[in-house]
């Protein structure tokens, strides 16, 4: 039970919640708010992964400004927020190993919202972003390994 916590605290959450519910449905009354003890051990699982959620959706908005914006100016912001967010995702992912394979699920759920941010960000400040909408409706073009190691697109749009 230990190395569950120590390999996978998500799935040991989800585990705690699933026996916690069995003693419930059994009548073990120990005295325990089982509805809100379960809510609460459930919640920690999902906070990792929220965060977790939240660094790679900011790294791959980065990333989808830094391939189509023709701008040379906030390229470097771009690159320290994607720095900084990598080392929070890795962060995330050392202590947790149990998020490692749940990322292409978490880069599959952010893209949509990625797309739409860095869109709307791109275009609060003058820019066009029919690039990023034309050329990523589908799937994200980024794996895994892109978004956490050292890769950054080349500028696909205008000089």
């Amino acid at each position: 039970m230990s190395d569950l916590y120590e390999q996978d605290f998500i799935g040991w959450t989800e585990q705690q919640a699933l026996l916690l519910r069995k003693a419930a449905d059994e009548g073990n009354n120990l005295g325990l708010d089982w509805t809100n003890l379960i809510e609460e051990v459930e919640g920690l699982g999902r906070s990792e992964l929220h965060a977790l959620s939240s660094q790679i959706g900011r790294i791959m908005v980065h990333l989808l400004k830094l391939e189509v914006s023709p701008s040379t100016t906030p390229r470097a912001g771009c690159e320290d927020s994607i720095a900084d967010a990598r080392g929070e995702a890795e962060s995330l992912l050392e202590s947790d190993p149990g998020l490692r394979p749940r990322l292409a699920a978490v880069v599959a759920r952010e893209w949509p919202r990625a797309v739409k941010q860095a869109a709307a960000m791109l275009r609060a400040h003058g820019e066009d972003p029919s690039g990023i909408i034309a050329r990523h409706r589908a799937a994200t073009p980024y794996t895994a390994e892109q978004i956490l190691g050292d890769w950054l697109p080349e500028r696909s749009g205008p000089p």
